[in-house]
């Protein structure tokens, strides 16, 4: 019986390129996705807590609401943001740099 070589890394979905990992727009958009599913999250409570019942309850009226929902998120994260996204991004950015310093500069 014939060993089964183990897939290449293209093919089993890990990417061996971690060139994206240094680009600041794709941290900038990490921060920025990060920020709408925080912010949708959010929102998402609040919705259960059910502070008033609805004057009609339905499926339609439900999902109508949780699109609402994901669309405020976005346009929330994209003009007024809370600032998590960006605390992340900072905080991820200052351990690229020194990570980046660590590996320029190797210990003697």
């Amino acid at each position: 019986m014939t060993p089964i070589a183990p897939l290449p890394a293209a093919t089993s979905g890990i990417s061996a390129d971690t060139s994206r990992l240094k680009s600041s727009d794709n941290l900038d958009q990490a921060g920025k996705k990060f920020e709408t599913i925080f912010t949708g999250m959010m929102l998402k409570s609040m919705r259960q807590a059910k502070l008033a019942d609805p004057l009609f309850d339905s499926k339609a009226i439900d999902t109508f609401s949780e699109m609402q929902d994901a669309q405020v998120a976005k346009t929330m994260a994209d003009h007024t943001p809370l600032g998590i996204g960006k605390a992340m991004t900072d905080f991820l950015s200052k351990s690229q740099r020194d990570l980046n310093a660590a590996t320029a500069d190797p210990p003697k």
